[in-house]
C-alpha cells in the first residue's frame, strides 16, 4: 500500500490537515465574536486577487498568487469597514455585499480573461486541487527520509505548514487578551488592551488562513474549516482552552478521514469513480456539527471560560 499511498494520498491528506488547522484556529474567535460571516467573506474575496495577480504577471506561481490574494483580502476588509461606517450598514450585511460582489467579479474575470486555461477555473476556486497535489518523487515510506525526494514535495505543503505554525503561535501568544476582547470589548478597553489592534490582527490571521488554504482546498472547504470544527467544539464545552483543542482535533479528523473516504471509499463499495476530497471533508465536518447539535446539551449563548 505504501508505494501508492505515500505519493498519491499522503501529501493531499497532510495538506488538507494543515489547511484545516490554519482555518479552525482563528475560527474559534470568529464564533465567539459572532463574526462567522467574516470567514465566509475572506474565502470568497481572494479569487479576484488571484486572477488579477496572474493577469498582471503572467505567472501562476504560488507566491505570486498569494500576494494577489492578500491584496484582495486587504481590499475587502477596507470595503467592509467603509460600507459599515459610511452607509450605516449592519456588519453582516456589509460582509455579504462585499464577498458576493468580489467573488462575482473574480468569476467574470476568469470567464473573459482566459485565465481558466491555467487551471484557475471556477471549479478549482470552489473545490481546490487536493487530488492533484501528489508527490511524484516518492517511491514509498522510505522517501520520507530521503532529502532528494523531500525536495519534490508539493509547494503547498511547506507553505501551509509555515502558515499553520505562524497562526497557532500567534493565537497562543495573544490568547488571553484576544479572549477578553472577544467576550467583553468594553471591559478589555478599560483594562488598556488594544482592542482595535486585536480585532485587526484576528482579521489578518483569518485572511492569511483563507488565502493559504484557498489554492489547495478551494473556498467551500475553507468556509467549512473556519466554521464547522469551532462551532462543533463550542457545543461541547464552556472552556475556551478545551474548545480550541477540540476544534483542532475535529478539523484534523475530518481532513484525514475525508481524504481517505474520498479516494478509497467508492472503490471499496464497488464503484468505479472517486469523489472530491474537499467536498467529502466539508461533508464530514457538517455531519460532525449536526451530531454535536443533536446530542450535546442545549447551549444558551453563554460565553465559555477563558
Amino acid at each position: 500500500m505504501g508505494s501508492e499511498f505515500v505519493p498519491l494520498t499522503l501529501p493531499p491528506m497532510v495538506i488538507a490537515i494543515l489547511a484545516a488547522l490554519s482555518c479552525a484556529a482563528p475560527g474559534n474567535y470568529l464564533i465567539l465574536r459572532r463574526q462567522a460571516m467574516l470567514g465566509d467573506a475572506m474565502s470568497h474575496v481572494v479569487l479576484p486577487g488571484i486572477v488579477a495577480a496572474f493577469l498582471l504577471t503572467g505567472s501562476a506561481a504560488p507566491p505570486i498568487l498569494l500576494i494577489g490574494a492578500l491584496a484582495a483580502a486587504a481590499l475587502s476588509a477596507a470595503l467592509i469597514e467603509g460600507i459599515r461606517r459610511l452607509g450605516g450598514t449592519d456588519p453582516g450585511a456589509a460582509m455579504g455585499i462585499t464577498f458576493t460582489a468580489m467573488f462575482a467579479a473574480g468569476v467574470l474575470m476568469l470567464e473573459v480573461s482566459g485565465a481558466a486555461s491555467v487551471h484557475l477555473d471556477v471549479e478549482h476556486a470552489l473545490y481546490g486541487n487536493l487530488e492533484g497535489l501528489i508527490w511524484l518523487d516518492a517511491t514509498g515510506w522510505s522517501s520520507l527520509l530521503d532529502p532528494a525526494a523531500l525536495a519534490g514535495l508539493p509547494p503547498e505543503l511547506p507553505s501551509l505548514a509555515l502558515v499553520a505554525g505562524a497562526i497557532l503561535l500567534a493565537l497562543r501568544l495573544a490568547r488571553r487578551p484576544l479572549a477578553l476582547a472577544s467576550f467583553d470589548e468594553g471591559f478589555a478597553r478599560s483594562m488598556g488592551l488594544p482592542v482595535a489592534a486585536l480585532s485587526a490582527a484576528l482579521v489578518g490571521l483569518t485572511a492569511l488562513a483563507a488565502v493559504a488554504a484557498f489554492s489547495a482546498v478551494g473556498s467551500i472547504l475553507t468556509i467549512a474549516m473556519l466554521i464547522c470544527p469551532p462551532a462543533t467544539a463550542r457545543l461541547l464545552t464552556d472552556d475556551l482552552t478545551t474548545q480550541l483543542r477540540l476544534s483542532l482535533a475535529f478539523a484534523t479528523l475530518a481532513a484525514a478521514l475525508g481524504t481517505l473516504a474520498a479516494g478509497y471509499g467508492p472503490p471499496l463499495l464497488g464503484l468505479s469513480f472517486t469523489v472530491s476530497a474537499s467536498g467529502m471533508i466539508a461533508t464530514l465536518s457538517g455531519l460532525g456539527l449536526a451530531a454535536a447539535a443533536t446530542l450535546s446539551p442545549r447551549r444558551h449563548g453563554h460565553a465559555p471560560k477563558a
